[in-house]
């Protein structure tokens, strides 16, 4: 009876569905008796764009665009027997479109 932990990294660019994810997971981890440590935010990552306003002449006019990517990622500890009840758990979950899981 060993204790198994499982690390999920979730990535998207809207926060609010990176947080309805993880509280998707923490609650189906929760409900099959798994122990969870998380989420865990982790930093964002910014990717700023400039670009020129007029493609001729006005260098000095110019517009910024920001892209950002939020991550968050959780610990789940679990018994080796339990841990196929969990994973039954998370196929049948159904996150948002736009959430990136791994799962290590």
């Amino acid at each position: 009876m060993t204790l198994r932990r499982i690390r999920i990294a979730l990535k998207s660019f809207d926060e609010t569905l990176i947080q309805r994810a993880s509280m998707q997971i923490i609650s189906s981890a929760q409900s099959s008796g798994a122990s969870v440590k998380g989420p865990i935010p982790l930093p964002t990552r910014k990717k700023i764009f400039t670009v020129n306003r007029s493609p001729h002449v006005d260098k000095k006019s110019r517009e910024q665009f920001e892209l950002s990517c939020h991550k968050r990622m959780c610990d789940i500890y679990v018994t080796s027997e339990a841990i196929t009840g969990l994973m039954d758990a998370f196929k049948a979950l159904e996150l948002p479109a736009g959430v990136e899981v791994f799962i290590k």
